[in-house]
């Protein structure tokens, strides 16, 4: 048997056991929680397996994909594609307007961009999955398997849905100044 010990940051401890993928009808699961506890001392599981209990049956994988908040969103390609299905990520990403970032790892290059249209900033990045440029010129230059190597994803500002979209354009070409991506980077515009 082995197990992971999985500490959050309440310090409350996670003890799962991966266990091998059981059928039943149409349910699949991957692990367990087993037994939530404090602890002072650090235990080897095995000596208590006996006195734990299971408390969940995940119905997925347990992957910690859970939305950071806005401020705290910096990824590339391969992990941008991964937490988009997430529904924290397309709840959250879906229902604001905003001014990211696109940055090339290899150069340094940036793209800057803006999310207002329909499904706001998840409809923007989702073009990103799907072919790499999401219809930028700029970036339509470049191979989709650059981009999948080398761009990171970041949200610059984030704005309310009902927030005027002349606002969201504004601030874009903020950034696209400051940064000087139109100069230095990908931006065409």
């Amino acid at each position: 048997m082995s197990f992971l010990n999985v500490i959050t940051p309440r310090f409350i401890n996670y003890l799962y056991l991966t266990i091998n993928r059981y059928i039943d009808s149409n349910d699949c699961f991957d692990f367990i929680l087993i037994s939530i506890f404090q602890q002072t001392l650090i235990r080897n599981a095995e000596s208590v397996i006996h006195d734990c209990e299971i408390v969940q049956i995940l119905p997925d994988l347990f992957d910690n994909d859970i939305f950071p908040g806005y401020e705290h969103v910096h990824l590339n390609w391969d992990s941008l594609k991964r937490v988009i299905t997430k529904e924290s990520w397309k709840t959250a990403l879906q229902n604001q307007k905003a001014v990211y970032l696109l940055t090339d790892t290899s150069n340094g290059m940036q793209y800057v961009g803006s999310a207002y249209g329909q499904d706001m900033l998840l409809g923007r990045w989702q073009a990103y999955i799907k072919n790499g440029h999401g219809g930028n010129i700029g970036l339509k230059r470049l191979s989709f398997s650059h981009i999948k190597e080398y761009f990171t994803f970041s949200i610059l500002d984030i704005y309310k849905s009902t927030t005027d979209d002349n606002i969201i354009i504004k601030r874009e070409q903020w950034w696209k100044q400051v940064l000087q991506s139109s100069q230095f980077g990908y931006n065409e515009n």
